[in-house]
Protein backbone atom coordinates (compact mmCIF):
# COMPACT_ATOMS: atom_id res chain seq x y z
CA UNK A 1 0.00 0.00 0.00
CA UNK A 2 1.50 3.03 -0.86
CA UNK A 3 1.60 6.36 0.95
CA UNK A 4 -0.71 8.28 -0.60
CA UNK A 5 -3.59 5.00 -0.16
CA UNK A 6 -2.82 5.00 3.69
CA UNK A 7 -3.62 8.40 4.31
CA UNK A 8 -6.88 8.34 2.45
CA UNK A 9 -8.03 4.90 4.18
CA UNK A 10 -6.89 6.44 7.78
CA UNK A 11 -8.54 10.25 6.92
CA UNK A 12 -11.50 8.04 6.52
CA UNK A 13 -11.13 6.58 8.92
CA UNK A 14 -10.72 9.14 11.23
CA UNK A 15 -13.78 11.17 10.08
CA UNK A 16 -16.24 8.11 10.29
CA UNK A 17 -15.87 8.03 13.77
CA UNK A 18 -15.44 11.63 14.40
CA UNK A 19 -18.91 11.51 13.12
CA UNK A 20 -20.25 9.26 15.14
CA UNK A 21 -18.48 10.43 18.70
CA UNK A 22 -19.25 13.80 17.88
CA UNK A 23 -23.02 13.30 18.67
CA UNK A 24 -23.30 10.17 20.14
CA UNK A 25 -21.63 10.50 23.34
CA UNK A 26 -23.93 13.79 24.23
CA UNK A 27 -27.36 12.44 22.78
CA UNK A 28 -28.73 11.54 26.26
CA UNK A 29 -27.45 15.22 27.49
CA UNK A 30 -29.00 16.77 24.73
CA UNK A 31 -32.40 15.19 24.68
CA UNK A 32 -33.01 15.65 28.70
CA UNK A 33 -31.77 19.16 28.34
CA UNK A 34 -32.80 20.32 25.01
CA UNK A 35 -35.95 18.21 24.05
CA UNK A 36 -37.07 17.72 27.50
CA UNK A 37 -37.32 14.14 26.75
CA UNK A 38 -38.10 11.24 29.38
CA UNK A 39 -36.88 8.49 29.97
CA UNK A 40 -38.42 6.15 27.65
CA UNK A 41 -37.81 8.64 25.14
CA UNK A 42 -34.50 8.54 25.07
CA UNK A 43 -34.33 5.00 25.05
CA UNK A 44 -36.41 4.56 22.14
CA UNK A 45 -33.96 7.14 20.55
CA UNK A 46 -31.07 5.37 21.67
CA UNK A 47 -32.72 2.43 19.73
CA UNK A 48 -32.65 3.89 16.34
CA UNK A 49 -29.14 2.15 16.58
CA UNK A 50 -29.84 -1.45 17.13
CA UNK A 51 -32.89 -0.71 13.98
CA UNK A 52 -29.50 0.82 12.25
CA UNK A 53 -27.61 -2.89 12.75
CA UNK A 54 -30.52 -4.62 11.88
CA UNK A 55 -31.27 -3.04 8.54
CA UNK A 56 -27.66 -2.65 7.90
CA UNK A 57 -26.56 -5.86 6.36
CA UNK A 58 -29.65 -5.60 4.45
CA UNK A 59 -27.96 -2.42 2.09
CA UNK A 60 -24.52 -3.42 2.34
CA UNK A 61 -25.10 -7.60 1.69
CA UNK A 62 -27.86 -7.37 -0.56
CA UNK A 63 -27.30 -3.60 -2.16
CA UNK A 64 -23.13 -2.97 -1.59
CA UNK A 65 -22.18 -6.05 -2.37
CA UNK A 66 -24.01 -6.81 -5.56
CA UNK A 67 -24.31 -3.88 -7.69
CA UNK A 68 -22.15 -0.47 -6.58
CA UNK A 69 -18.75 0.35 -6.01
CA UNK A 70 -18.77 0.71 -1.66
CA UNK A 71 -16.94 3.92 -1.67
CA UNK A 72 -19.27 5.56 -3.91
CA UNK A 73 -22.46 4.13 -1.43
CA UNK A 74 -20.13 5.53 1.16
CA UNK A 75 -20.54 8.76 -0.21
CA UNK A 76 -23.69 8.94 -0.93
CA UNK A 77 -24.99 7.97 2.54
CA UNK A 78 -22.89 10.48 3.96
CA UNK A 79 -23.86 13.32 2.15
CA UNK A 80 -27.44 12.38 2.42
CA UNK A 81 -26.34 11.51 6.57
CA UNK A 82 -25.09 15.38 6.66
CA UNK A 83 -28.94 16.48 5.49
CA UNK A 84 -30.42 14.67 8.25
CA UNK A 85 -27.87 16.41 10.59
CA UNK A 86 -28.72 19.38 9.49
CA UNK A 87 -32.35 18.78 10.10
CA UNK A 88 -31.81 17.42 14.04
CA UNK A 89 -29.76 20.28 14.35
CA UNK A 90 -32.97 22.37 13.74
CA UNK A 91 -35.41 19.79 15.33
CA UNK A 92 -37.23 21.38 18.67
CA UNK A 93 -39.14 18.42 19.64
CA UNK A 94 -38.75 14.83 20.27
CA UNK A 95 -41.72 13.90 17.84
CA UNK A 96 -39.59 16.16 14.98
CA UNK A 97 -36.10 14.70 15.86
CA UNK A 98 -37.20 10.79 15.78
CA UNK A 99 -37.49 10.27 12.35
CA UNK A 100 -34.75 12.19 11.35
CA UNK A 101 -32.50 10.29 13.99
CA UNK A 102 -34.23 7.10 13.03
CA UNK A 103 -33.27 7.56 9.09
CA UNK A 104 -29.85 8.74 10.13
CA UNK A 105 -29.08 5.51 11.76
CA UNK A 106 -30.87 3.18 9.22
CA UNK A 107 -28.03 5.07 6.98
CA UNK A 108 -24.80 5.03 9.16
CA UNK A 109 -24.85 1.85 10.49
CA UNK A 110 -24.03 0.38 7.04
CA UNK A 111 -20.85 3.00 6.25
CA UNK A 112 -19.26 1.19 9.52
CA UNK A 113 -19.02 -1.96 6.75
CA UNK A 114 -18.43 0.02 3.74
CA UNK A 115 -15.29 1.43 5.48
CA UNK A 116 -13.87 -1.99 6.44
CA UNK A 117 -14.47 -2.84 2.63
CA UNK A 118 -13.10 0.22 1.31
CA UNK A 119 -10.07 -0.97 3.31
CA UNK A 120 -9.66 -4.65 2.94
CA UNK A 121 -9.43 -3.95 -0.79
CA UNK A 122 -6.30 -2.52 -0.36
CA UNK A 123 -4.53 -4.26 1.90
CA UNK A 124 -2.20 -7.58 0.82
CA UNK A 125 -1.75 -8.60 4.86
CA UNK A 126 -4.82 -7.01 6.51
CA UNK A 127 -4.03 -8.75 9.94
CA UNK A 128 -0.77 -6.43 10.11
CA UNK A 129 -1.93 -3.72 8.00
CA UNK A 130 -5.62 -2.94 9.06
CA UNK A 131 -5.28 -1.83 13.23
CA UNK A 132 -2.51 0.99 11.77
CA UNK A 133 -5.82 2.56 9.58
CA UNK A 134 -8.82 1.51 12.20
CA UNK A 135 -6.60 3.58 15.07
CA UNK A 136 -7.14 6.35 13.33
CA UNK A 137 -10.89 5.60 14.09
CA UNK A 138 -10.54 5.65 17.63
CA UNK A 139 -8.55 8.86 16.91
CA UNK A 140 -11.26 10.56 15.45
CA UNK A 141 -13.77 9.80 18.21
CA UNK A 142 -11.00 11.23 20.99
CA UNK A 143 -10.61 13.95 18.55
CA UNK A 144 -14.83 14.84 18.42
CA UNK A 145 -14.84 15.09 22.53
CA UNK A 146 -12.08 16.94 23.20
CA UNK A 147 -13.03 19.39 21.07
CA UNK A 148 -16.55 19.58 22.55
CA UNK A 149 -15.10 20.02 26.08
CA UNK A 150 -11.75 21.68 26.11
CA UNK A 151 -12.18 24.23 22.73
CA UNK A 152 -16.17 24.85 22.50
CA UNK A 153 -17.20 23.92 25.79
CA UNK A 154 -20.61 22.71 24.64
CA UNK A 155 -20.98 20.39 27.47
CA UNK A 156 -20.35 22.66 30.33
CA UNK A 157 -22.66 23.49 32.90
CA UNK A 158 -23.42 26.95 31.02
CA UNK A 159 -23.05 25.59 27.31
CA UNK A 160 -25.57 22.69 28.40
CA UNK A 161 -28.39 25.18 30.40
CA UNK A 162 -27.90 27.28 27.20
CA UNK A 163 -28.43 24.33 24.98
CA UNK A 164 -25.35 24.24 23.13
CA UNK A 165 -24.91 20.82 22.33
CA UNK A 166 -27.36 20.92 19.24
CA UNK A 167 -24.29 22.14 17.89
CA UNK A 168 -23.03 18.70 17.90
CA UNK A 169 -25.06 17.68 15.10
CA UNK A 170 -24.12 20.68 12.85
CA UNK A 171 -20.31 20.36 13.47
CA UNK A 172 -21.50 15.99 12.67
CA UNK A 173 -23.35 17.31 9.74
CA UNK A 174 -20.04 19.40 8.49
CA UNK A 175 -18.14 16.75 8.74
CA UNK A 176 -20.26 13.82 7.36
CA UNK A 177 -20.43 16.50 4.22
CA UNK A 178 -16.76 16.55 3.88
CA UNK A 179 -16.38 12.46 3.95
CA UNK A 180 -19.17 12.13 1.70
CA UNK A 181 -17.57 14.39 -1.16
CA UNK A 182 -13.75 12.84 0.08
CA UNK A 183 -15.38 9.58 -0.19
CA UNK A 184 -15.12 10.07 -4.19
CA UNK A 185 -11.88 10.23 -4.36
CA UNK A 186 -11.04 6.70 -2.23
CA UNK A 187 -9.70 3.96 -4.20
CA UNK A 188 -12.12 2.01 -6.33
CA UNK A 189 -14.06 -0.92 -4.45
CA UNK A 190 -15.98 -3.02 -7.03
CA UNK A 191 -18.73 -5.10 -5.79
CA UNK A 192 -17.76 -8.36 -4.34
CA UNK A 193 -20.30 -10.47 -5.85
CA UNK A 194 -21.67 -10.92 -9.55
CA UNK A 195 -24.55 -13.13 -10.19
CA UNK A 196 -24.30 -15.03 -7.43
CA UNK A 197 -27.25 -15.44 -5.78
CA UNK A 198 -27.32 -14.03 -2.10
CA UNK A 199 -30.31 -14.95 0.46
CA UNK A 200 -31.77 -13.47 3.38
CA UNK A 201 -30.30 -16.21 5.29
CA UNK A 202 -26.84 -15.22 3.85
CA UNK A 203 -26.93 -11.68 5.05
CA UNK A 204 -28.66 -12.34 8.77
CA UNK A 205 -26.31 -15.44 9.83
CA UNK A 206 -29.19 -17.16 9.54
CA UNK A 207 -27.01 -20.27 8.41
CA UNK A 208 -24.90 -20.07 11.52
CA UNK A 209 -27.88 -21.02 13.58
CA UNK A 210 -27.42 -24.89 13.86
CA UNK A 211 -24.18 -23.46 15.70
CA UNK A 212 -26.49 -23.35 18.53
CA UNK A 213 -27.16 -26.67 18.76
CA UNK A 214 -23.75 -26.52 21.16
CA UNK A 215 -24.89 -26.02 24.61
CA UNK A 216 -21.73 -23.79 25.38
CA UNK A 217 -22.03 -21.66 22.30
CA UNK A 218 -25.68 -21.46 22.88
CA UNK A 219 -25.09 -20.58 26.47
CA UNK A 220 -22.43 -17.55 24.66
CA UNK A 221 -24.96 -16.29 22.87
CA UNK A 222 -27.78 -15.95 24.87
CA UNK A 223 -24.98 -14.13 27.57
CA UNK A 224 -23.92 -11.78 24.60
CA UNK A 225 -27.69 -10.48 24.51
CA UNK A 226 -28.00 -10.34 28.38
CA UNK A 227 -24.55 -8.20 28.24
CA UNK A 228 -25.73 -5.93 26.13
CA UNK A 229 -28.73 -4.76 28.54
CA UNK A 230 -26.11 -3.16 31.01
CA UNK A 231 -23.93 -1.84 28.27
CA UNK A 232 -26.85 0.13 26.41
CA UNK A 233 -27.11 1.79 29.71
CA UNK A 234 -23.75 3.27 29.73
CA UNK A 235 -24.17 4.43 25.88
CA UNK A 236 -27.48 5.96 26.85
CA UNK A 237 -26.94 7.70 31.00
CA UNK A 238 -23.16 7.76 31.33
CA UNK A 239 -22.87 11.70 29.87
CA UNK A 240 -26.16 13.22 31.53
CA UNK A 241 -25.10 11.36 34.67
CA UNK A 242 -21.92 12.90 34.54
CA UNK A 243 -23.15 16.02 33.19
CA UNK A 244 -26.30 16.23 36.05
CA UNK A 245 -23.62 15.72 39.36
CA UNK A 246 -21.69 18.35 37.96
CA UNK A 247 -18.23 16.71 36.17
CA UNK A 248 -16.51 19.19 34.36
CA UNK A 249 -15.57 18.47 30.96
CA UNK A 250 -17.46 15.17 30.95
CA UNK A 251 -17.23 14.59 27.16
CA UNK A 252 -13.68 14.69 26.97
CA UNK A 253 -13.28 12.83 30.22
CA UNK A 254 -15.11 9.82 28.84
CA UNK A 255 -12.71 9.53 25.76
CA UNK A 256 -10.44 8.15 28.51
CA UNK A 257 -12.63 5.03 27.39
CA UNK A 258 -11.25 5.35 24.28
CA UNK A 259 -8.34 5.33 24.95
CA UNK A 260 -8.31 2.53 27.52
CA UNK A 261 -9.77 0.49 24.60
CA UNK A 262 -6.78 0.18 22.53
CA UNK A 263 -4.46 -0.27 25.21
CA UNK A 264 -6.75 -3.52 26.45
CA UNK A 265 -7.02 -4.25 22.97
CA UNK A 266 -2.94 -5.34 23.15
CA UNK A 267 -3.84 -7.41 26.82
CA UNK A 268 -6.09 -9.99 24.77
CA UNK A 269 -4.25 -12.16 22.78
CA UNK A 270 -1.74 -12.08 25.72
CA UNK A 271 -4.86 -13.14 27.85
CA UNK A 272 -6.61 -15.32 25.98
CA UNK A 273 -3.69 -17.62 25.33
CA UNK A 274 -2.97 -17.62 29.25
CA UNK A 275 -5.90 -18.25 30.97
CA UNK A 276 -8.41 -19.20 28.46
CA UNK A 277 -12.01 -17.85 26.56
CA UNK A 278 -14.13 -18.89 29.63
CA UNK A 279 -11.77 -16.73 32.03
CA UNK A 280 -11.44 -13.86 29.85
CA UNK A 281 -14.83 -13.36 29.14
CA UNK A 282 -15.93 -13.41 32.95
CA UNK A 283 -13.20 -10.57 33.33
CA UNK A 284 -15.37 -8.56 30.76
CA UNK A 285 -18.18 -9.29 32.57
CA UNK A 286 -16.92 -8.61 35.90
CA UNK A 287 -15.73 -5.38 34.36
CA UNK A 288 -19.29 -4.07 33.94
CA UNK A 289 -20.30 -4.86 37.28
CA UNK A 290 -17.74 -3.31 39.27
CA UNK A 291 -18.33 0.31 36.86
CA UNK A 292 -21.61 0.41 37.16
CA UNK A 293 -20.61 0.09 41.16
CA UNK A 294 -18.38 2.72 40.81
CA UNK A 295 -20.90 4.96 39.24
CA UNK A 296 -22.92 4.78 41.97
CA UNK A 297 -21.31 5.63 44.33
CA UNK A 298 -18.75 8.07 43.08
CA UNK A 299 -19.37 11.59 42.86
CA UNK A 300 -18.15 14.67 41.36
CA UNK A 301 -15.70 15.74 44.59
CA UNK A 302 -13.52 13.25 46.45
CA UNK A 303 -14.76 10.13 45.15
CA UNK A 304 -14.47 11.71 41.22
CA UNK A 305 -11.18 9.09 40.84
CA UNK A 306 -14.05 6.36 41.33
CA UNK A 307 -15.69 8.09 38.34
CA UNK A 308 -12.63 8.24 35.85
CA UNK A 309 -12.03 4.36 36.85
CA UNK A 310 -15.75 3.48 35.94
CA UNK A 311 -14.45 4.87 32.62
CA UNK A 312 -10.80 3.38 32.23
CA UNK A 313 -12.62 0.32 32.61
CA UNK A 314 -14.32 0.84 29.32
CA UNK A 315 -11.61 -0.82 27.24
CA UNK A 316 -11.77 -4.38 29.69
CA UNK A 317 -15.72 -4.24 29.57
CA UNK A 318 -15.34 -4.15 26.02
CA UNK A 319 -12.45 -6.04 24.73
CA UNK A 320 -12.51 -9.03 26.78
CA UNK A 321 -15.82 -9.45 26.31
CA UNK A 322 -16.87 -8.65 22.61
CA UNK A 323 -13.07 -9.09 20.62
CA UNK A 324 -12.83 -12.26 22.83
CA UNK A 325 -16.37 -13.41 21.81
CA UNK A 326 -15.20 -12.46 17.77
CA UNK A 327 -12.64 -14.83 18.66
CA UNK A 328 -14.61 -17.38 20.29
CA UNK A 329 -17.10 -17.51 17.57
CA UNK A 330 -14.84 -17.69 14.55
CA UNK A 331 -13.16 -21.01 16.33
CA UNK A 332 -16.43 -22.32 16.25
CA UNK A 333 -18.17 -21.99 13.08
CA UNK A 334 -15.47 -23.23 11.31
CA UNK A 335 -14.59 -21.97 7.08
CA UNK A 336 -17.66 -22.69 5.94
CA UNK A 337 -19.56 -20.42 8.57
CA UNK A 338 -17.07 -17.88 9.65
CA UNK A 339 -18.94 -14.80 8.13
CA UNK A 340 -22.60 -16.08 8.73
CA UNK A 341 -21.58 -16.39 12.33
CA UNK A 342 -20.07 -13.15 12.82
CA UNK A 343 -23.00 -11.64 11.45
CA UNK A 344 -25.67 -13.04 13.46
CA UNK A 345 -23.32 -12.33 16.85
CA UNK A 346 -23.43 -8.33 15.58
CA UNK A 347 -27.17 -9.05 14.85
CA UNK A 348 -28.05 -10.58 18.20
CA UNK A 349 -25.51 -8.12 20.60
CA UNK A 350 -25.91 -4.30 18.30
CA UNK A 351 -29.47 -5.68 17.66
CA UNK A 352 -31.80 -7.67 19.93
CA UNK A 353 -29.33 -7.32 22.45
CA UNK A 354 -28.68 -3.22 23.07
CA UNK A 355 -32.74 -2.71 21.39
CA UNK A 356 -33.68 -4.33 25.21
CA UNK A 357 -31.10 -2.54 26.76
CA UNK A 358 -31.70 0.73 25.35
CA UNK A 359 -35.85 0.20 26.35
CA UNK A 360 -35.07 -1.05 29.79
CA UNK A 361 -32.59 1.80 30.42
CA UNK A 362 -35.13 4.13 29.50
CA UNK A 363 -37.60 2.64 31.59
CA UNK A 364 -35.71 2.32 34.70
CA UNK A 365 -34.58 6.39 34.05
CA UNK A 366 -38.08 7.32 34.17
CA UNK A 367 -38.61 5.01 37.32
CA UNK A 368 -36.02 6.86 39.34
CA UNK A 369 -36.69 10.26 38.95
CA UNK A 370 -38.91 12.50 41.13
CA UNK A 371 -41.62 14.80 40.13
CA UNK A 372 -39.02 17.61 40.59
CA UNK A 373 -37.04 15.99 37.61
CA UNK A 374 -34.06 14.52 40.02
CA UNK A 375 -32.79 11.68 39.03
CA UNK A 376 -31.97 8.99 41.31
CA UNK A 377 -28.44 7.33 39.74
CA UNK A 378 -27.43 5.23 42.80
CA UNK A 379 -30.32 3.07 41.58
CA UNK A 380 -30.17 3.56 38.11
CA UNK A 381 -26.47 2.46 38.29
CA UNK A 382 -27.23 -0.74 41.12
CA UNK A 383 -29.40 -1.98 38.52
CA UNK A 384 -27.63 -2.48 35.45
CA UNK A 385 -24.53 -3.55 37.93
CA UNK A 386 -26.74 -6.10 39.19
CA UNK A 387 -27.65 -7.53 35.70
CA UNK A 388 -23.97 -7.75 34.75
CA UNK A 389 -23.59 -9.83 38.09
CA UNK A 390 -26.12 -11.96 37.32
CA UNK A 391 -25.34 -12.77 34.01
CA UNK A 392 -21.44 -13.30 35.02
CA UNK A 393 -23.21 -16.04 37.10
CA UNK A 394 -24.87 -17.52 34.83
CA UNK A 395 -21.85 -18.28 32.83
CA UNK A 396 -19.64 -19.26 34.99
CA UNK A 397 -21.50 -22.02 36.35
CA UNK A 398 -23.06 -23.19 33.25
CA UNK A 399 -20.82 -22.52 30.13
CA UNK A 400 -17.96 -25.11 30.14
CA UNK A 401 -16.42 -25.60 27.35
CA UNK A 402 -13.02 -27.29 27.72
CA UNK A 403 -12.23 -26.90 23.44
CA UNK A 404 -8.75 -25.18 23.21
CA UNK A 405 -9.21 -22.03 20.74
CA UNK A 406 -6.20 -20.65 18.53
CA UNK A 407 -6.04 -17.15 18.61
CA UNK A 408 -3.06 -15.29 16.79
CA UNK A 409 -1.65 -12.17 18.61
CA UNK A 410 -3.28 -9.42 15.91
CA UNK A 411 -5.31 -5.98 16.93
CA UNK A 412 -8.56 -5.66 14.67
Amino acid sequence: MNSTTRFKLSFMMFLEFFIWGAWFVTLGTFLGNNLKATGAETGAVFSTQSWGAIIAPFIVGLIADRYFNAERILGVLHIIGAVLMYQMYNATEISVFYPYVLGYMILFMPTLALVNSVSFNQMKDPEKEFSNIRIWGTIGWIAAGLLISYFFHWDSKEGTESGLLKNTFLMAGIVSLVLGIFSFTLPKTPPKVTGEKITVSDVLGLDALKLLKDKNFLIFFISSILICIPLAFYYQNANPFLSDIGVDNPTGKMTIGQASEVIFLLFIPIFFKRFGFKMTILVGMLAWAVRYALFAYGNAGELSFMLILGIALHGVCYDFFFVSGQIYTNSKAGERFKSSAQGLITLATYGVGMLIGFAVAGKISDAYKSAEGVIDWKMVWIIPAGIAALVFILFALVFNDKTKTEIEAKTV
